[in-house]
């Protein structure tokens, strides 16, 4: 009686926790949907089109969202060179004549018929599968410099050159902090990971520089008033939106960035537009639901076992925390311009199937720990 009180109460933590990660999950999807559709966008792609295809995707992502929680961690972990080799392919043929899908400059698509994959999306999941594999193998080698930081280096490496060919500058950045985080939780030696990551963060800057799109953007963010008119718009429209919201919004449907005020409102900036409508209590309930996602599931992964199953919830946990505070950061002005979907509630259906399998993965992991000795479901 005494043990199986104390499993109930063992469980008990990463039961909540898994409800959590799905009310949140879908709360914010569903909160997205809705700000999609008062934005009046989709009015511009016949009706309801943009509307229509995210909750096409949606009902996609909760598949797969599913599946991720309820597979077989270690079949997936078999295959895990075989998963991110398809995502490095992907990550090339986005690149080839033809095959990819240029807009606006940068060539991130694959057409998939009336669909447009994004395989940079896809291959953070090969990433987060690839590290924590490998480290999970090669534990007792992690120390050395060619186990420990050339290896992991190189598969980090190869994903972010081959975003940065799109060009793809926010998602490579995401690509290499998550990476980098990865490698010190697993054990990769400061002494390497401080000057080479120098190193690194001083040839990003230095590709920044000479990109003559990119540098402008960078200091048009250092003085955004000036440059409201010209290559600092898009910001300093969503600064006037969180303005004109204040603390209660001015009300769903009523806002201004509905007459399209504010470029790509449903995508990298729906932020704004929610803070004008629904005010400033919204979005601080959207920064609580990150942070406590964070901090919940980070506090409940301490009692892992596996240096596996710890890698691939926190590399999925990063990925999405991570995205959200980029995303955040640059649309209140904190950071500078950069493209990048806020998590669950930005249009883009990519980016919200890949965040529903980190959940799943995540929620796979709880499982796990909360029932260790359980047989596992026949499910591949």
């Amino acid at each position: 009686m005494a043990e199986e009180k104390l499993e109930g109460t063992t469980s008990k933590p990463g039961n909540l926790i898994t409800i959590y990660l799905i009310a949140v999950a879908l709360g914010l999807t569903t909160l997205g949907l809705v700000m999609l559709f008062s934005a009046g966008v989709a009015a511009r792609h016949g009706p309801h089109g943009l509307l229509t295809k995210q909750i096409i995707w949606l009902g996609l992502s909760l598949l797969v969202g599913l599946y991720a929680a309820l597979m077989n961690i270690e079949w997936l972990k078999r295959r895990t060179w075989l998963i991110f080799g398809l995502c490095m392919l992907g990550l090339v043929l986005t690149l080839v004549p033809g095959i990819g899908v240029k807009v606006n400059g940068a060539q991130r698509w694959i057409g998939i018929g009336p669909l447009r994959i994004q395989p940079s999306e896809f291959a953070k999941i090969g990433l987060v599968l690839a590290l924590a594999f490998y480290f999970s193998s090669e534990q007792r080698k992690i120390k050395s410099f060619k186990n420990g930081f050339a290896f992991p280096s190189l598969l980090m490496g190869s994903t972010c050159c081959l975003i940065l060919l799109q060009p793809d500058f926010g998602t490579s950045f995401l690509c290499g902090a998550v990476a980098a985080t990865m490698m010190f939780q697993a054990g990769t030696s400061l002494r390497w990971l401080f000057p080479v990551g120098g190193l690194a963060i001083l040839a990003f800057s230095l590709l920044v520089y000479f990109d003559p799109v990119r540098i402008r953007r960078v200091t048009s963010f250092l003085d955004v008033e000036a440059n409201a008119n010209d290559s600092s718009y898009q910001l300093w429209q969503g600064m006037l939106a969180f303005g004109v919201g204040g603390y209660n919004g001015v009300g769903l449907g009523l806002g201004r960035q509905q007459m399209h005020f504010l470029p790509e409102a449903h995508t990298d900036f729906i932020f704004p537009v929610i803070g004008e409508e629904l005010g400033l209590v919204c979005t601080l309930a959207i920064v609580v639901c990150f942070l406590f996602m964070f901090l919940a599931v980070s506090w409940r992964l301490r009692r892992t076992p596996d240096l596996y199953q710890y890698l691939l919830a926190m590399g999925s946990l990063l990925f999405i925390t991570l995205q959200a505070i980029i995303n955040m950061g640059v649309v209140t002005g904190c950071l500078p311009t950069k493209g990048m979907s806020l998590p669950f509630i930005s249009y883009g259906g990519s980016n919200l199937m890949v965040t529903f399998i980190f959940i799943g993965l995540i929620i796979n992991v709880f499982r796990r720990m909360d029932n260790p000795k359980s047989l596992e479901p026949r499910i591949l």
